[in-house]
């Protein structure tokens, strides 16, 4: 094992926190992890980051799919942020921690923005090939996750996207719904992800109903 596989673990590691389960009303931070997809919504993560920062006590990290970074630069995110190549980065024996794990223990609430039409495919399915599949596959239903679908119109006008959505909410999930708008490839309709604003105030709003938080 290398030294950067060392560190990188030992950063993990510090970073981390006791599970919600440890949590009590009187405890001051609140730990949100934003899973962010490949659609071209991405570019918002910056603007996502620095608003939900504005929430005293909240601490944040990401998991990204591989797809999603076409859409953002690393530089202007100012928080930690995984993705596939970490999962196995911090493991190689029995002992180490499992990435997903512990990043699902971690987390207080999970926010999925934007939430793609493929990964919507996904989870809805139960599959879980990457590291952001596996963390809501793993997720406690006990805990809140929200997610913000975000496609082209005609991928949002198919049939089986209102069966996965409902899927979704099955599981006990919240949708913050997509809007009309004119959309990056030039289509005008439903698809786009909602806006930066809403999806704060719909955070604040579950933070302050089922987190006893703000």
């Amino acid at each position: 094992m290398d030294v950067k596989t060392v560190t990188a673990r030992d950063e993990l590691q510090s970073s981390l926190s006791p599970s919600v389960s440890e949590v009590t009303p009187s405890h001051s931070e609140i730990h949100i992890l934003i899973g962010v997809t490949g659609s071209v919504a991405a570019l918002k993560l910056p603007l996502l980051v620095s608003s939900l920062q504005q929430i005293p006590g909240l601490k944040i990290q990401i998991v990204s799919t591989e797809k999603a970074k076409h859409f953002y630069n690393m530089q202007d995110i100012a928080v930690p942020l995984y993705s596939d190549q970490d999962e196995w980065k911090m493991w190689n024996m029995r002992t180490d921690p499992v990435l997903h794990i512990e990043l699902r223990r971690w987390a207080h609430l999970m926010l999925l923005a934007p939430l793609d039409a493929n990964t919507l495919g996904k989870i809805s399915n139960g599959i879980c090939d990457n590291l952001l599949t596996c963390v809501v596959r793993a997720w406690d239903l006990n805990k809140p996750l929200l997610f913000c679908p975000a496609m082209n119109t005609a991928m949002w006008n198919h049939p089986i996207t209102e069966q996965q959505i409902s899927q979704l909410c099955h599981f006990g999930y919240t949708e913050i719904p997509c809007i009309s708008k004119r959309l990056v490839c030039g289509d005008e309709g439903l698809g786009a992800m909602a806006e930066v604003s809403t999806i704060l105030k719909k955070v604040k709003e579950v933070l302050e109903n089922q987190l006893l938080a703000l």
